[in-house]
């Protein structure tokens, strides 16, 4: 599932120790089955050496059936950057569409970051420096579309600096994040969720 990363300069430099043991860390862990990953080209222009992964909270994989996605980045500048206040940067995505009446709530934007701290909270991730956004999307449809009923969408946007080259429970902590904005409970650990009933 995870690759060797990408460089942004040309050529095929060797992996810089620090980040190949972060790229291994993010091997072999056990999703919620409703999560599909997907390792897609990292951006190229922010640190020398970067992964991205994208999400998919789905628990047909009917694209009709999606509940959230997301993407999970991965930066790393060997010399660091002042503004991560260390060499490894974690940026996170999720989306998610919701009912009429949660998109109207006022604390959305607080119940929206409650779940990513919750979730850092749950699986024990090591991290500081953290800041994100959490934006509330209404679409109205005008024209040949007035059929289409308004969507409401929400849209969380984070970054942190990890504590160590241990990226397992960062990558489980934003799965958690995204299956959450979804609307699938959180699930103890070593507990598999059964599919619903068709």
């Amino acid at each position: 599932m995870i690759g060797q990363g990408s460089s942004g300069s040309s050529g095929s430099p060797a992996l810089p120790p620090d980040f190949e043991a972060a790229l291994l860390s993010l091997r072999g862990h056990r999703l919620r089955p409703e999560i599909h990953l997907e390792e897609v080209p990292p951006p190229t222009r922010i640190a020398p050496w970067a992964l991205a992964l994208t999400g998919e909270v789905n628990t047909t994989r009917d694209p009709d059936t999606l509940l959230a996605n997301g993407r999970f980045v991965v930066l790393h500048d060997p010399e660091g950057q002042e503004a991560w206040r260390g060499t490894f940067r974690v940026v996170v995505l999720a989306r998610a569409k919701l009912e009429d009446d949660v998109g109207a709530d006022p604390l959305l934007g607080e119940v929206g970051w409650s779940w990513l701290t919750d979730s850092l909270r749950d699986f024990d991730v090591g991290y500081h420096s953290l800041s994100g956004t959490v934006t509330r999307v209404l679409s109205e449809s005008f024209g040949g579309l007035e059929l289409r009923e308004q969507e409401v969408e929400i849209e969380l946007r984070a970054s942190w600096t990890p504590s160590s080259t241990d990226l397992g429970p960062h990558l489980r902590a934003w799965a958690a994040t995204t299956a959450w904005a979804g609307g699938l409970p959180p699930l103890p650990e070593n507990v598999t969720s059964l599919a619903p009933r068709r």
